[in-house]
């Protein structure tokens, strides 16, 4: 490892007041680079290799230059990298969060782009001036010390027992959220009959949601890990679910909030899908150290920034749903519950089936709005038989349409998009569909772009 000091003297005055950086790039870049921050009024600390920050933060013992540069890096504000597989790693990611220094990735193309989008990063170009890089550095820095960025938002997605439609649900918010360019993960927490990898056209013998959990469990859960070992859905990133309900014990109380917890740092959205079942059973058995049936989904409920309640509508749904209403307000507290209404028809309640069905829920919950889903079986035997969302196969169906309206109306403002030149944001959906939801806009006037 080469670590080249700065000239004596050279950083001069800002010391204390402007940001301090160490320069990670290589050759007569580097220099030059460095020279540029100096005169910008930085003061560099270190010039090295680009990849001798990720050996260091491997082994800090392997030489004295290891030492030296996590010593500088646990000082300075700033590291300024050249982004690559072999330069920029989570156990680096890991250093500089425990340091409080932030990085600024310089990246020479898409596949170096898209590696920092992976671990949350922004992405500058590879030739990028010392006024971009300290502008860069300071947006992440904030008001002169090192700051959080955005945590993802968690959606439970619930329903009481039956079939009232909690996987379908689940899949199409997924998809939906992620039209608008934002990091999207799906995630099959439903210990008792997961399905989304089957409903989706998915492998379920992947490593999946249980793998997240036994490495949060060992503490080495990471974003990359998360990326590697989640299935693509389109944009959407899907941590399949067990794929044998006698798995349930791999999904203990503590190892799932501890995924969940990573996920945030992951995904700027990450929708789980749980069981119907709130039981505690812990006055029912001897082992009360032992795994609970119902921990997954007492644990993400527990976690979850915003639930989604769905209700079949038809007499017996809205029945089960009333009466497991408590006990899910139980679990939730104050988390804000949005009520959804699936398979809405006349068939089964008569006429102003929606009138009747919001009624009751106004009377018998504490229910102040509620949003419908209509019976589309074409649509949704469709996707079923393509093994695909609804959103995929029928993009403009009624029941598309619906959850859109539900989306744009119902979900809260959502966390920014985080920047990420060349990643996920810049992925057509695969309707062809590129135009941006309008917050609040009920989206049924939507146009899509036509070509010649």
């Amino acid at each position: 490892m080469s670590a080249r000091r700065p000239a004596p003297g050279s950083a001069g005055a800002g010391v204390g007041a402007e940001p301090s950086v160490v320069v990670a790039v290589g050759g007569s870049r580097g220099d030059e680079l460095a020279a540029d921050l100096r005169d910008a009024g930085a003061l560099v600390r270190l010039v090295v290799e680009p990849g001798a920050p990720a050996a260091a933060a491997v082994d800090a013992m392997s030489g004295r230059a290891a030492a030296e540069l996590l010593g500088e890096l646990a000082r300075a504000d700033v590291l300024v990298l050249d982004a690559d597989r072999r330069t920029l790693t989570a156990q680096l990611i890991a250093t500089c969060d425990r340091f409080g220094s932030r990085i600024v990735a310089l990246c020479a193309g898409a596949a170096e782009r898209r590696l920092a989008a992976v671990f949350g990063l922004d992405a500058c170009a590879a030739d990028a001036v010392a006024a971009d890089v300290l502008a860069r550095g300071a947006a992440e820095r904030g008001d002169g010390g090192p700051q959080e960025r955005e945590r993802g938002r968690l959606i439970a997605v619930w329903g009481a027992a039956g079939a009232p439609g909690r996987t379908t649900t689940a899949i199409e918010l997924a998809c939906e959220l992620a039209r608008d360019g934002r990091r999207v993960a799906l995630v099959d927490a439903d210990a008792h009959a997961p399905s989304i990898a089957m409903a989706t056209g998915l492998a379920d013998e992947g490593p999946g949601f249980a793998a997240a959990c036994r490495q949060a469990e060992r503490g080495t859960l990471t974003a990359a890990e998360l990326t590697r070992i989640a299935a693509p859905l389109g944009p959407v990133e899907v941590l399949t679910g067990i794929n044998r309900p006698g798995r349930w014990p791999e999904l203990g109380h503590d190892r799932v909030q501890a995924a969940l917890e990573r996920c945030r740092d992951w995904a700027d959205d990450i929708v789980v899908d749980v069981a119907s079942s709130l039981e505690r059973d812990e006055e029912i058995v001897s082992d009360l150290g032992g795994p609970r049936r119902n921990a997954a989904t007492l644990a993400t409920l527990a976690s979850a920034d915003l639930i989604v309640a769905v209700v079949a509508a038809d007499p017996i749904g809205v029945a089960r749903f009333v009466r497991a209403h408590a006990d899910l307000r139980s679990v939730v507290g104050a988390t804000p519950v949005k009520i959804v209404v699936n398979k809405a028809r006349t068939g089964p309640v008569g006429l102003d089936a929606r009138s009747q069905v919001r009624r009751t829920l106004e009377r018998y919950t504490d229910a102040r709005e509620v949003w419908f889903v209509p019976w589309d079986p074409k649509s949704a035997d469709a996707a079923m038989l393509a093994a695909q969302p609804v959103a995929h196969v029928a993009g403009r169906s009624p029941l598309a349409g619906a959850v859109r309206r539900f989306v744009g109306e119902a979900i809260e403002p959502p966390v920014p998009v985080r920047g990420r030149e060349g990643g996920r944001a810049d992925r057509a959906h695969p309707s062809g569909d590129t135009h941006r939801r309008a917050r609040g806009s009920s989206l049924l006037s939507r146009r899509r772009t036509r070509t010649a």
